[in-house]
């Protein structure tokens, strides 16, 4: 059977709770997720997080590093590179302001879930180490949202580079979910000599695998995830890089 027809029991029984009117639609919060690649010996990888099994949504799930977007997202103070917020606008279909404030959290939710960051002193650099007690200590700083990332960025003087992330896809929680989110799905490649950490307070797993491989766990059970980030995985895995 097609894993992306599976839906867990909870969410069956949310379905059924919709369909016979006693469940309502919620407002669908706005987020940003990136699919991490890099290149290895057998080909390309993507990057995920498994999610802990008590997580209100998506537990004991593989995902990609994302999140909610912040209201602090959309500040204006950002260092800017690559695309305007406009053309972001015009690529992901919104007005200017949700551009930034989802190209903004996808970066920010990316460092602080895997410690990648896409940015740098300047437009056309990157940051190519982010490890250390000082970063470590303004990383855990955005996710308790004690630190805004426009703070951050510019405490370090750096640049967000918009240019590396790829629009891939939008996806829309269902209305009888509980937990809604819109969703759009970027991709990045790990700048040069930053790596990724197992940092993520959500997740009890994380791993580079190749896109066979993870269409194959979930065929086989042995993995799980939500519909958007097994199809994302698919479509991925049939480019050749």
């Amino acid at each position: 059977m097609d894993p992306t027809r599976r839906l867990p029991p909870e969410l069956v029984q949310h379905a059924r709770a919709f369909l016979a009117g006693d469940q309502t639609a919620v407002k669908p919060k706005g987020a940003s997720t990136v699919v991490l690649l890099r290149d290895s010996v057998d080909g390309a990888e993507v990057y995920l997080l498994r999610r802990h099994r008590d997580m209100a949504f998506a537990a004991g799930m593989y995902a990609f590093p994302g999140g909610t977007v912040d209201p602090r997202d959309s500040d204006r103070a950002v260092a800017w590179a690559g695309p305007t917020p406009a053309e972001w606008a015009s690529r992901l279909s919104c007005d200017e302001a949700e551009a930034r404030s989802l190209v903004c959290a996808a970066v920010r939710e990316t460092f602080e879930e895997s410690g990648v960051l896409l940015a740098g002193p300047t437009s056309d650099s990157l940051v190519s180490d982010t490890t250390g007690d000082d970063w470590e200590r303004q990383r855990a700083a955005l996710v308790d949202r004690r630190l805004s990332f426009a703070d951050f960025l510019a405490g370090r003087g750096l640049v967000l580079r918009t240019d590396l992330l790829h629009v891939w896809a939008h996806w829309i929680t269902p209305e009888f979910e509980p937990r809604r989110y819109d969703t759009r799905f970027f991709l990045a490649v790990v700048p040069a000599g930053q790596r990724t950490r197992d940092v993520s307070g959500e997740a009890d797993h994380v791993a580079w695998m190749r896109p066979v491989d993870v269409v194959a766990g979930v065929e086989r059970g042995s993995m799980t995830m939500l519909p958007p980030t097994y199809v994302t995985v698919a479509e991925i895995g049939r480019h050749a890089s």
